[in-house]
């Protein structure tokens, strides 16, 4: 059977994990397909972690336990075509996986673990966005667009971090697209324009999921880790860490 993965250091108490779980279960239902999913807390990802899974969904709720591991599985999920999606702190990680990666930014940090930092990719924002529903504005070329059937959408944060406008177009020239903005003007969505599946989103879907109407995006994300899986094998690259279990 086809596992994914949702990283993250689960709390019953807190309301974008359950609907995450909600989310995760509404797409299955839709779409039929047996894929088992399990959360990994950020402190237990090991090699076997990356091996053993054919998608992984970064969980909101940061600052992780083990930031370092998020952000090994959003690496290798990345250089190995294994379908990735980052809610929330995920979207936060995978900006921080561009920087050190992708910018040379050896040393670009994020906010609620280095608030010191010289290069804080990641920031506080200036205005919470936490419990707040706005309008996104997205790129119609972009899968993402493609997902939604639209160019616009309404949808739910709960972060008080976010991309920091100072690096904002240094990050535009990366590899990763910025796919979606808000009436600011505000990253708020990102893609890997040539992987199967590598969308990172700062707000959250997972909160507009119901068992009527699961979300399109979680739902595309399920179906790209069956298609991913059915292609022809993948040749993954080893890990550059190892842990000491």
């Amino acid at each position: 059977m086809l596992k994914i993965a949702i990283v993250g250091d689960f709390s019953s108490e807190y309301e974008p994990h359950i609907a995450t779980n909600h989310a995760v279960e509404h797409a299955l239902q839709k779409i039929g397909i047996p894929i088992s999913h399990e959360w990994v807390s950020s402190s237990d990802i090991t090699n076997s972690t990356l091996a053993n899974y054919q998608g992984f969904l970064i969980a909101p709720g940061s600052p992780y336990k083990n930031m370092d591991n998020v952000l090994t599985v959003i690496k290798h999920a990345r250089e190995n075509n294994i379908p990735l999606l980052g809610t929330c702190g995920g979207f936060q990680h995978m900006i921080i996986d561009l920087a050190h990666n992708m910018l040379s930014f050896f040393d670009a940090a994020h906010g609620e673990y280095s608030p010191d930092s010289p290069h804080l990719f990641i920031s506080r924002l200036a205005n919470s966005l936490n419990g707040r529903e706005l309008a996104i504005t997205l790129t119609p070329t972009s899968q993402l667009a493609r997902i939604y059937g639209a160019t616009t959408t309404n949808e739910r944060y709960c972060c008080n971090f976010g991309v920091n406008p100072a690096y904002a177009e240094i990050i535009k020239a990366g590899r990763l697209k910025i796919v979606g903005a808000d009436a600011e003007g505000e990253i708020r969505a990102i893609e890997h324009p040539t992987h199967p599946f590598f969308i990172g989103t700062l707000f959250v879907p997972q909160l507009h999921s119901t068992a009527a109407e699961p979300h399109p995006l979680i739902v595309a994300f399920m179906e790209a880790v069956k298609h991913t899986s059915a292609a022809a094998p993948q040749s993954v690259a080893a890990p550059e860490h190892e842990w000491e279990l």
